[in-house]
Order: structure tokens, then C-alpha cells, then sequence
């Protein structure tokens, strides 16, 4: 265990080096930092960071830089969330309240998450499989064709066309408004049994087009929509110090799969998590740290959203920036 100098010089080593992106001395922390101690004895305590692994020396410099197990350390017990400006709280809100459906929400989001933290931006879509049906329209465009809009209780609409042969609008009305009865405020897990006897419960001349219905409708709720996540702010990557590992970060960006994994699980929306260099699973972003929190609406969790940047990381702010872009998130999709 690091008595309580030792993990101040850590906590201002850490501060430095994320400020300055330069080894710090000995002489550099007696400058910047009233430790109350000489420089001889905090070269002793870095000597002693440095062999349980806190810190290390680049080969070319005298002074030291933080290790991903220091600043492990240094999130876990040292750091405390910056929290946000009045200014920059209003400025959120403001932003993300002007946005008008789902997909707007998502791309204001993940626009404002790479603004405030000038790291790569990820934000999760809403998973279907934990929303409930807000309502079912159906509209007809063509003769013997039907449009089927599935809009969630999260604002996320799902369009899908449907082939039903020649149909009257009188019948198309009357299965809109069954579909809304049973479905309406459903979790999509319900569906299905929800469904099972509604060919019963319309004419012999209707069941074939409410069985074409309720079969695009079931399918659009097991596609597998938990991949579905946007990222911005690339181009900040080319402002910071990945160097040689630039490209393996933009390659895994690519890639969907590796995003979700990045996020990682849904779990306490009032937690954030925070992953550090060798934590992450992917190895294309070793040289990177995500700070991840989930979003939802009162105690349903949705999705998760998150920024990724170089272990050399504003912590406190960007954990702070995270939580509440991800609390206003939540807000808007409840007032929705």
C-alpha cells in the first residue's frame, strides 16, 4: 500500500504529464506542487512509484510518466469528477432538447460527446429488445403494398414494407386499431404471445394480410438491432500521441462489433466504468482509455454511450462530461 505522499506525488505526476504530454521531474513537481517535502524526497517516492509499477522513464528523459496501473490507481482513488459549468449544463440541454426524433437525438449526442471531450464520441442506439410499443401505423403505398411503422416507447421508429395483395382501406383501419389495442405499452418480449390469436379475430378475407403483417412485425423484433452504434470525432485522434498505433485505432473503429465490446455491458445507469490501456479487450486499442456509462429512461437501462482517447487522459472531465451527456440523454428520450 502507497502511503498518502506517495499517492500525492502519483496524483500530481499524472496531472502533469496529461497536462504538459512531457516526463516530469522531480524539480518540476517541488515547483508545480506545495508536497511540503524536499526534491531529494520525492525522487525517493518516484524511485518507489516506478518499482511497484506506478510510473515509468521514457528512455530518452529523466522524468517519469504515468503506467496504466497508475493511472488506474490514480482514477480509482485519486481523481474526483470534474463536474460541469452552469454554462456548459445549459448549453447540453439546450442542444440535445432541439432534437426531433431518435436518430436526431443520437447524432446530437455523439456530436456533442466528441465536442466537450475532444476524444472519439460512441453512442449506442436503444436497444429494442428493452423498449415497449408506443404505436403500430399502418399506410398503404401501393396497390397490394403496406407500409408497417413500429414506434418505440424511446422514439426509435422501424419502417418496413409489406406485400399483402389487394386490401381495402376499411380493412386496414380496422387492423391498425386492433394492432394498437393489443400492443400498445408492450415490452417487445410480450409481442408475440400478444399476437398469436389475432388472425382470429378478423374476417376470413383479412387473415391473409394480418398474417403477412404479423410476420414482418415479428421478424423486425428479433433482427438483432444491439449493434447499432455511431461514433464522431476521429479526426481529434490526429491531436494526440498514439503515434505508430494511430491506424490499429481507426481500423477497430471500424468495426461494430469491436465498439460494442468497447462499451462493454449495460449494467447501473448511476456508474460510470473506465477502461485503461491493456483493460481493453481489443487489441488494436491498447494504447487507448474509453470512460463508458449507460442511458435510459427513469430505472430502464437502454444503451450506453462513451468516449475513447490516449491513457493520457483528462480523466475527471471527460468521466464528467460522460455522466451527464448521459443523464440528459435519458431525460430527453423520457420526455419524448
Amino acid at each position: 500500500m502507497l502511503d498518502d505522499r506517495k499517492l500525492a506525488v502519483l496524483r500530481a505526476i499524472v496531472e502533469d504529464y496529461v497536462s504538459t504530454n512531457e516526463p516530469v521531474g522531480s524539480k518540476a513537481l517541488v515547483d508545480r506542487h506545495n508536497l511540503g517535502v524536499s526534491s531529494a524526497t520525492i525522487r525517493n517516492d518516484m524511485a518507489v512509484l516506478e518499482e511497484q509499477g506506478y510510473i515509468a522513464q521514457p528512455h530518452t528523459s529523466a522524468g517519469r510518466v504515468p503506467t496504466d496501473k497508475g493511472y488506474r490507481l490514480f482514477v480509482d482513488r485519486l481523481s474526483t469528477i470534474k463536474p460541469l459549468s452552469i454554462a456548459e449544463r445549459r448549453a447540453i440541454e439546450t442542444f440535445l432538447s432541439g432534437a426531433y426524433d431518435l436518430d436526431d437525438v443520437v447524432g446530437r449526442t455523439v456530436r456533442l460527446l466528441a465536442q466537450l471531450t475532444r476524444q472519439v464520441a460512441v453512442v449506442q442506439y436503444p436497444s429494442l429488445t428493452r423498449s415497449s410499443v408506443r404505436h403500430v401505423e399502418l399506410v398503404p403505398v401501393a396497390e397490394g403494398r403496406l407500409l408497417l411503422v413500429l414506434i418505440t416507447n424511446t422514439g426509435r421508429v422501424e419502417q418496413r414494407v409489406i406485400e399483402t395483395g389487394a386490401i381495402s382501406e376499411e380493412s386496414v383501419g380496422h387492423l391498425r386499431a386492433l394492432l394498437n389495442t393489443c400492443l400498445d405499452g408492450l415490452g417487445f418480449g410480450e409481442v408475440p404471445s400478444a399476437v398469436a390469436d389475432l388472425p382470429d379475430k378478423v374476417g376470413p378475407d383479412e387473415r391473409p394480410v394480418a398474417a403477412a403483417v404479423l410476420s414482418v412485425l415479428l421478424e423486425t423484433l428479433v433482427e438483432n438491432h444491439e449493434e447499432k452504434i455511431v461514433f464522431a470525432g476521429a479526426a481529434n485522434l490526429a491531436a494526440v500521441d498514439f503515434s505508430q498505433s494511430l491506424r490499429e485505432v481507426l481500423v477497430a473503429l471500424e468495426e461494430q462489433v469491436v465498439l460494442m465490446r468497447l462499451l462493454g455491458e449495460t449494467g447501473d445507469s448511476s456508474t460510470l466504468t473506465v477502461r485503461i490501456g491493456t483493460e481493453n479487450p481489443d487489441e488494436g486499442l491498447r494504447s487507448t482509455s474509453v470512460v463508458a456509462a449507460d442511458y435510459g429512461v427513469g430505472d430502464l437501462t437502454l444503451a450506453r454511450l462513451g468516449v475513447l482517447g490516449p491513457t493520457r487522459m483528462d480523466y475527471p472531465g471527460t468521466m464528467g462530461a460522460v455522466r451527464a451527456v448521459a443523464r440528459y440523454v435519458g431525460q430527453i428520450l423520457a420526455g419524448s
